[in-house]
This record gives C-alpha cells, structure tokens and sequence, in this order.
C-alpha cells in the first residue's frame, strides 16, 4: 500500500493520534477517579500532572536536536508504543492488585518523558505537510479532536467502570494504541529542507541545545507571545489544570456524574470554538486575536468559575472557558510554525515547550497544595469573600479561580498593549522550500 502524503497524511495523523487520545483520556478520567477515592485530596490529583509535566520539562531540549536529527516518524511511533507499554504495566499491576499511588506518579512522568518527543515531532511535520495558509485551520483541527475526545473520554469511561473495573478501562486504551500506531505506519514524512539557519544551528550538542534559546530570545515578536503564554500557563495550572476537577468533587461529594457533565460540557466548548475557527476564512492579525482572547477567556471565564455553585453554572463556565481556547493555541502555535523554519522547528518548538510548561509545573505544586494547606481551611468557615464563593467544602478552590482570572486578564492586557506582538502581524512568513521527494 502507498503511503499517503501531504494532507492525506496529516487528516490520517489526526484520525488516527485521535483515537489513541481518546483511549489515553479514558485511562487517565479512571485513574484520576481511582486516586480520589484512595486519597481524597486535591494534592494527589495534581500530583498527577505535576509528574508528567516535571518530565516534559527536563526532557524537552534533548528532545528538540533528536528531533532534528532523525525521523520524526519513527520518532512519533516509538513514543506512541512505548506509551502503550507504560499503559499495560499499569494494567498488570492493577489485576494482580498491587496497583499503588506511587505506580501512577511514575507512569505520568514516563508519559510526559515520551509526550516530548512526540508532540514536537507531531507539529514540527504538520509544517511540511501543509501549505502555510491552513496553519490556524489545521491547528483548530487538531484542538477541535482534542475537544471531542474530552467530550467522549470521561462519559466513554464512566460508562465502561459501571459495567467493569480499571482493568476494563485500560484494556479499550491499548487496543485504541493500534489505531495510532497505525497512522503513523501509513503515512510519508519528508527531510526538511536546509535553511540558512539551520547551517548556523549545526555544531556539538550543546550548541544546538542553546540555538533553540538563542533563536527565540533574539526574536522579539516570539519572545512577547511566549511570556503571555508562560503567563496563561501560571493562571490555568494554578486552577483549571490542578484544582477544577476536585473542586467540583469536593463542592458535590465525590459526584462522577457531575464531573463528568461539567467536563463534556466543557469539550462541546471547545468543539464549537474549534468549529468556529475551521470554518470561518482564517483571520491576518493572529497575535492580537491571541492576546485579546486571553483577556476575554479569563476576565470571563474564571469570574464565572469562582461563583457558580452548582453543575450548570459550572457547565456555563467551562463551555466559555473552552470556546475561547482555540482562539488562544491556534494563532499561537501559528505564529510560530510561520516564522520557524522548519529545519529547526524540533529543537525551537522544544525549548518553547519547555519555557512555557514550567509555570504550569509549578502551579500543579503549588495549587493542590495551597488549596488543601491554606484555601480549603481558610474558606472553611465564613469569612468576607464567602459572599462570592461561599463556605464550606471546595469554597476555597473557587476563591483560587478570583485570583487566577485577575491575573489572566492582566496578562492579556500586557499583551495587546506590547508592540512586539502587534508586529508579529505585520511580518512575512519565513519561506518555506518546496517539499522534498526523499522520505523519512
């Protein structure tokens, strides 16, 4: 069978990373659940994403010059099976019962160690396989099968842990692992071509480490969107990433069905935004869409969050919060696809990463733990915000949701005022060679 090419390739890619996501997101809603009802604090949920965030960091610039070097495919197949093989240890673990905490801890970190080879090697190639001008719409596609699956994932697996256990959970996980290993295997990547400066990237391994840093620092349009981005990651890493699904466990007792309601509502946001972007005739001032949507989505958004009280108000709040969301990545990681060239993406887009996951790490740290050690005691009894957020169980993680959406909309603010970023707009593309016919 011939291998598909161009944008046969990236439509197979999506279908078939898209399953093996919905799989991995079955999984993780069933863990999280299983870590809850072991632990019962917001720490060990964001304990959870700390780990795997902790890995991505410290991985992502090796990541990067590997990336460059050799194929991206074979890349991205090799961290999608070993994934699957983290996955079913897990499993053996659980049907032996010896299933522990600690076991989950690891294998997050083992899947944020792939997660940065993988995503990478993923967007780096969508620069070649597509023409410049379906950058944003693509993107959106690839946000709006993200969405999908978050709609799916945790009514798919609540479902599935009402008529069986984890050990069911897992095992629909790897057989979905075959479908993304399978679009990998169908499709042809090509050499990137050689830019002038890729030449000045070339030397020993820690040059081409700092060429990623140096790239982007020397780069003041890319240097002003990734703070704003570093600070999105504060504010959601703070809150939604670490606290919002405990939050609401907390303020409704442990409720599965209302978690659940609130997460697919969540998604069906983000599929309308994704929609909405994939439709519509891709917009030309792609950084000012980025900052003003921040602005709006956390000035909105987190307000929302802090005073709702109960699951269609918090529904209402996450559909808003994800509806924004597609205006926020798209544009964003389009900026950078458009003015990266595509020899060096591996190692820039990984030190991108990198930069931009820390805050994210340290506000899955620091948010459970502030929410059980000082939030949750604080708000445990009524006191002059209780007016907003109430009291009780989960009334402090609202109060966090106050200071996050403050903080977000300042840092969309800075954002629309900075004219490095308002220049981003009116800069060309870098040009992108022809695509090659030698493949990987």
């Amino acid at each position: 069978m011939k291998a598909f090419t161009g944008k046969k390739a990236f439509y197979t890619l999506v279908a078939g990373q898209t399953v093996s996501l919905l799989g991995s997101g079955l999984t993780r809603f069933a863990l999280m659940i299983w870590a809850y009802q072991k632990e019962g604090t917001a720490t060990a949920l964001a304990l959870l994403a700390f780990f795997s965030c902790l890995t991505y960091v410290l991985a992502s610039p090796v990541a990067g010059v590997v990336i460059d070097k050799l194929s991206r495919k074979w890349i991205m197949f090799i961290a999608d099976l070993l994934s699957g093989m983290v996955t079913a240890a897990l499993l053996i673990l659980f049907l032996n019962g010896r299933l522990e905490i600690w076991h989950l801890y690891l294998a997050e970190g083992l899947s944020g160690l792939l997660d940065a080879f993988q995503a990478p090697s993923f967007f780096s190639s969508m620069t070649l396989l597509l023409p410049k001008e379906e950058f944003t719409r693509s993107n959106a596609l690839v946000g709006l099968a993200k969405s999908a699956v978050q709609i799916i994932a945790p009514a798919f697996a609540s479902a599935l842990l009402s008529v069986g256990n984890l050990a069911t959970v897992m095992s629909v996980d790897l057989l979905t692992m075959i479908m993304g290993l399978a679009s990998v295997l169908l499709v042809r990547l090509v050499n990137p071509p050689q830019s002038e400066t890729g030449r000045l990237a070339k030397g020993d391994f820690l040059h081409q480490v700092r060429f990623g840093f140096r790239y982007i620092f020397d780069h003041p349009g890319l240097k002003g969107i990734l703070f704003i981005f570093i600070g999105i990651n504060i504010a959601a890493g703070f809150t939604y990433m670490s606290i919002l699904s405990p939050m609401i466990l907390a303020h409704t007792g442990g409720s599965q069905v209302a978690l659940g309601i609130v997460q697919t509502v969540m998604g069906i946001g983000g599929i309308a935004g994704g929609l909405i972007l994939t439709i519509v005739r891709t917009p030309k001032k792609k950084a000012q869409l980025y900052v003003w949507s921040t602005m709006l989505s956390f000035f909105v958004c987190d307000f929302l969050t802090a005073i709702s009280k109960h699951v269609w108000s918090w529904s209402a709040a996450g559909f808003l919060s994800e509806l924004g969301i597609p205006f926020m990545v798209s544009p964003y990681y389009t900026l950078w696809q458009e003015h990266v060239p595509a020899d060096v993406q591996g190692r820039v887009f990984s030190v991108r990463e990198m930069v931009q996951q820390v805050p994210t790490l340290i506000g899955y740290l620091l948010g459970g733990t502030l929410a059980d050690a000082f939030f949750e005691p604080l708000f445990s009894k009524p006191n002059p915000l209780s007016w907003l957020v109430g009291y009780g169980p989960g009334a402090g993680m609202s109060a966090m949701f106050l200071i996050t959406g403050f903080l977000g909309a300042l840092t969309g603010l800075i954002g629309v005022l900075n004219p490095s970023i308002r220049k981003l707009d009116e800069e060309p593309p870098v040009d992108q060679a022809p695509l090659p016919e030698n493949a990987l």
